[in-house]
């Protein structure tokens, strides 16, 4: 095979680690230059720098590779479709190399002109003739991939002999024993800190402890010097968000110098409104790290009334469940809907990354969000979340009606008619008999009338259609919303908000570095710095849970809570278990739901004053609907083609043994019911007559399994048939399941005995008198695991 043949025919290797190095590459070996055999491997063009990051972390030689040479063909030149031809070429070379600075070492010609320092051994800019290096190749045929040539790997010299690193015995005593620079970690941290206000003193006294305490420098990290902190905080000192008088030349230059960190970009034009998408490293790993088999929520109109182009925000939760900003798109208010393009954008970047990225759920604040490009893009469930909507009519409530009872009978009747709605016993005129009900609050309906009546169509559409989120997902982004606009809308020349470079600019470096050491473990070192900037902490969904029931008072119509942090003072809160109550608390007051609202909440729950929560009883809604007609793509159409395919499996296998090893004894197929009222296990034979009533018959010529369960009093007899999995009782009302034909119908008759069967775990967990009865054991089908089905708490 020719070598190009040979190299083209290598699979692409996409590890899904963040981070990946030569370690974690299969490599091969292809005829090279001179009969030369190159070791070469083949990875995705965009994780080159994976590659490089990953390689510099070696942990028995630690070090920094630099790009010696580097040859790229225009974008315009012409140039013909060959097979070896190259796009662009990079050399990478350790850092301390190619040159040799020590006594006796080689420097190349080009290099004469070097000063040696007075002492240059262990520098950081100290070359010591290391001959590790890698080429990478981007090739015309493949121009999504990058070949990687990789002959020397080892961190010696010349002379074969290691030349620093831990190996290196000369180097020990010195920085060489270290990798040159300090990590991508620490210099996030140090421009993080320099960006909120803390001084270079204050962060180089801190560091000085910590290594201290450590017992001295054991990393590059630990040899931070305050030269390069003080130099660090001279640039930021100096830098300007105006790049050039006109904001859209300035947007381009900033976009040109921070390609890391844009993920979609789109100038103004005749056609397309101007976007521009912006995703740091580190908001990525945060995506892939709390996005991967969980929520992205959207946060889609911040700063419509103040900035020049409002900010989208797409947030992930941590593990406290607070959210951090993964990505901001900017864009016009008019340009907001077409969102499919730059999405397909994040979500190739992501994959990129990690393949195995998926998200399990997409929350959306807007009725007008395009759900379709959404499913589309990220293949997952769409919910609702309608923070929005509440905290603006709680904030326009308390700012224009001052009469205290009003306010709460208003708010109550407004939270009736939305509870109504998703349960589906309400629609628009709701809201009409509301705005007919108080007439006497003008100030609030005119505001009503003229802001939020034109929209209550696609709200109504949107909270009968689609599933809310939870109330901990609405206290977490209203917890974000606030922190953005304490971090971003804090100019003193408010002029500087109708220029987008500007906008841009502060996203990138302060607020970024905000969200950045939230996640920071040891802030707390800085507390004594922090300004208001930084407030930061638990939601009020996570402070409820620290506040004792004994705290509470039910007082018919309102509650009485005794605040955590001063004893002497109550809060008082009206509407009791209701999301739209209404507390006398500083941060109700800003229209957000405080910690005493969810308090309440819950304790009205637990004594059966106040009604499941919305979410809740969408689901257990959700769990009937597809336990009497199964949609497309539910959990129970799933197991039903499993169970055919493997009893067809079976069935094969026997068939190939030869018809003399196929018995024709009959066999039993156990049916398991369980009730509300206890429990039912039939053994039928399989050759036996059907029932008297026709329901309960079992056919195993079309059935390989069946189950039976009391939903309500009523019997649902549900069987798994060659098409689909359908109610005896409501035939009509079943999907079809798209299923090959040939696979189902070349069953044969036969079924398993029950002992010869694998038990299967297909269960829901029974939990109170409000929980769904369980569903049947189903015999003769392969273990799903105990993780298939949800655990639903009432």
């Amino acid at each position: 095979m020719a070598r190009w043949d040979e190299i083209l025919s290598l699979p692409v290797q996409n590890p899904p680690s963040l981070e990946f190095s030569a370690a974690d590459l299969v490599w091969s070996k292809v005829e090279g230059w001179r009969d030369n055999i190159d070791r070469v491997a083949l990875i995705p063009y965009a994780r080159v720098d994976d590659f490089v990051r990953g390689e510099s972390s070696n942990k028995d030689c630690p070090t920094r590779f630099h790009v010696e040479a580097r040859r790229k063909r225009p974008l315009e030149m012409a140039y013909k479709p060959k097979v070896d031809g190259i796009l662009e070429y990079i050399l990478y070379w350790c850092s301390f190399g190619p040159d040799d600075h020590r006594k006796g070492g080689i420097v190349r010609p080009s290099r004469t002109n070097y000063v040696p320092k007075k002492n240059n051994a262990g520098r950081p800019n100290t070359k010591r003739g290391c001959t590790c290096h890698f080429i990478v190749k981007r090739l015309i045929a493949e121009p999504s991939v990058a070949l990687i040539i990789y002959n020397q790997d080892k961190h010696v010299d010349k002379k074969g002999v290691p030349c620093h690193g831990p190996q290196d015995k000369k180097a020990a005593g010195t920085r060489a024993m270290f990798a040159p620079y300090i990590s991508e970690d620490l210099r996030l941290r140090v421009l993080s800190l320099l960006y909120v206000g803390v001084s270079v003193e204050t962060i180089m006294q801190r560091h000085n402890e910590c290594v201290e305490r450590q017992g001295g420098p054991t990393n590059r990290d630990d040899l931070l010097t305050h030269r390069y902190v003080r130099r660090q905080e001279r640039s930021i000192r100096r830098s300007t968000y105006e790049l050039d008088a006109d904001d859209e030349i300035s947007i381009d230059m900033w976009v040109e110098s921070h390609q890391s960190h844009v993920f979609f970009y789109e100038e103004f034009s005749d056609s397309e409104p101007f976007t521009l998408g912006i995703q740091t490293e580190w908001q990525l790993q945060q995506m892939i790290r709390f996005g991967n088999h969980s929520l992205v929520a959207s946060d889609s109109r911040f700063g419509t009334n103040k900035l020049k182009y409002p900010i989208h925000s797409l947030l992930v939760f941590n593990s406290d469940n607070k959210a951090i900003p993964v990505a901001w798109i900017i864009a016009p208010a008019f340009g907001s809907t077409d969102t499919h393009r730059w999405m397909r954008a994040l979500y190739n970047r992501v994959c990129t990354k990690d393949p195995s990225w998926k998200l399990a759920g997409f929350i959306v604040d807007d009725p007008l969000a395009d759900v379709l490009a959404i499913r589309d893009v990220f293949q997952c469930s769409v919910l609702l979340c309608f923070w929005r909507l509440r905290h603006a009519w709680h904030k326009n409530l308390v700012k224009r009606c001052q009469e205290t009872a009003m306010r709460v009978e208003m708010a109550g009747q407004l939270g009736q008619a939305v509870d109504s709605i998703c349960r589906g016993n309400g629609n628009m005129d709701l809201f009409q008999s509301f705005m007919d009900d108080f007439v006497e609050a003008r100030h609030f309906m005119d505001y009503f009338k003229a802001v939020w009546y034109p929209r209550i169509g696609s709200w109504t559409a949107a909270l009968k259609n689609l599933p809310l989120a939870s109330q901990e997902t609405c206290a977490a982004m209203e917890f974000y919303h606030n922190q953005l606009k304490l971090r971003l809308l804090n100019e003193d020349n408010t002029s500087a908000y109708q220029r987008a470079d500007w906008l841009v600019d502060k996203l990138g470096t302060t607020v970024h570095a905000f969200f950045w050491l939230d996640e920071y473990s040891e802030k707390e070192d800085f507390s004594r710095y922090r300004k208001d900037e930084w407030a930061s902490g638990l939601t009020s969904w996570r402070n409820a849970l620290k506040i004792p029931d004994s705290d509470v008072k039910l007082e018919g119509k309102f509650a009485i809570i005794t605040s955590q942090t001063h004893r002497d003072i109550v809060h008082i809160v009206w509407n009791p278990g209701s999301v739209f109550s209404l507390c006398d608390c500083d941060w109700a007051d800003m229209g957000y739901l405080c910690e005493h609202v969810f308090k309440v909440i819950k304790v009205c729950r637990e004594r059966g004053s106040a009604l499941p929560s919305i979410s809740l009883f969408q689901y257990k809604r959700a769990l009937l609907d597809m336990l009497h007609c199964p949609p497309h793509d539910s959990l129970v159409r799933d197991h039903a083609i499993s169970l055919a395919v493997f009893i067809e499996k079976q069935l094969s296998s026997l068939i190939d043994e030869g018809s003399s090893n196929i018995t024709n004894k009959p066999q039993s197929i156990r049916v398991i019911s369980e009730n509300q009222g206890g429990d039912l296990v039939e053994e039928r034979n399989e050759n036996s007559s059907s029932s008297s009533d026709g329901h309960n018959c079992v056919d195993t010529s079309e059935t390989p399994g069946r189950t039976t369960e009391n939903l309500g009093g009523h019997l649902t007899d549900m069987a798994v048939e060659p098409n689909g999995f359908c109610n005896e009782t409501g035939k009509e009302n079943c999907g079809k399941m798209d299923v090959d034909g040939p696979s189902i119908c070349s069953l044969t008759p036969r079924l398993l005995h029950v002992e010869e069967a694998p038990s299967n775990g297909f269960l829901l967990e029974k939990r109170g008198s409000d929980s769904i009865s369980k569903t049947t054991d189903v015999v003769n089908a392969p273990s799903l695991g105990g993780n298939d089905l949800a655990d639903f708490k009432a």
